[in-house]
């Protein structure tokens, strides 16, 4: 048994699949803790995956390349996990289509405010052009949010970043917040979550049932397209 063990130890450390396996493990590991702790927003999943990979990564002076190299499935599975959100979409359709005006509102609303106070805060940080446009996009999710970046002249790595740290941000005090104020309509509490924190905040409104997980989809793929149509022309304006 310890001979198969030290084998299968051997071939792990030696291929790419060791990343994948260490993530997926981690994750399974986070959702039961999750669960243990009575769902608590600051125990996040998400978040507590990403602080032990960082601290394995570190502590082993492991280079994210060779991370990727084997974790990189995952990121191929954003695609289809996506696509997935459509699916509690579908099942509310009826109820999206009683609200076109609010949403429409809502959305805007929401996709020109987190896009503005993201500028407003690092300008007044005194952050570079650059940098200022890759956190312009932060509240969208990761693949339009870099794309933007890209086309405007931001760095799309420095974007990523701030896009996976507003998403666990907003799943893990998002429905504490809204609870705070007194917000119960699950439609406005899905609409919040997806425009604020796109996928990883959709993730956490799937929890709350399907209303929040359907309007929190539409509002993370309607806030992706309205920041891609309105920031490169806010962004003209500004400079």
């Amino acid at each position: 048994m310890d001979d198969r063990v030290a084998i299968l130890w051997v071939y792990l450390s030696a291929s790419p699949l060791l990343h994948l396996t260490l993530t997926v493990c981690l994750f399974v590991l986070a959702r039961w803790l999750y669960r243990k702790c009575g769902k608590r927003s600051w125990m996040n999943p998400v978040l507590l995956t990403v602080l032990a990979l960082v601290s394995i990564l570190v502590i082993t002076d492991t280079p994210y390349d060779d991370y990727f190299e084997g974790a990189k499935f995952v990121h191929f599975m954003l695609g289809p996990a996506t696509v997935a959100l459509a699916i509690p979409l579908y099942r509310q359709w009826s109820s999206l289509k009683r609200h076109p005006v609010a949403l429409t509102v809502s959305l805007l609303i929401g996709s020109l405010t987190a896009a503005i106070s993201a500028i407003v805060i690092a300008k007044i940080g005194g952050v570079s052009n650059q940098a200022l446009i890759s956190i312009a996009p932060k509240s969208v999710t990761t693949p339009v949010a870099m794309g933007i970046s890209e086309t405007l002249g931001g760095l799309p790595s420095l974007t990523a970043v701030m896009v996976i740290l507003t998403g666990i941000v907003g799943a893990s005090m998002g429905p504490w917040l809204l609870d705070r104020l007194n917000i119960t309509n699950q439609m406005a509490k899905g609409l919040a979550m997806g425009v604020s924190s796109h996928g990883i905040g959709t993730g956490r409104a799937i929890y709350m049932g399907d209303v929040a997980a359907a309007f929190s989809g539409l509002a993370m793929g309607l806030n992706g397209l309205a920041t891609t149509i309105f920031l490169p022309i806010l962004w003209r304006w500004i400079m």
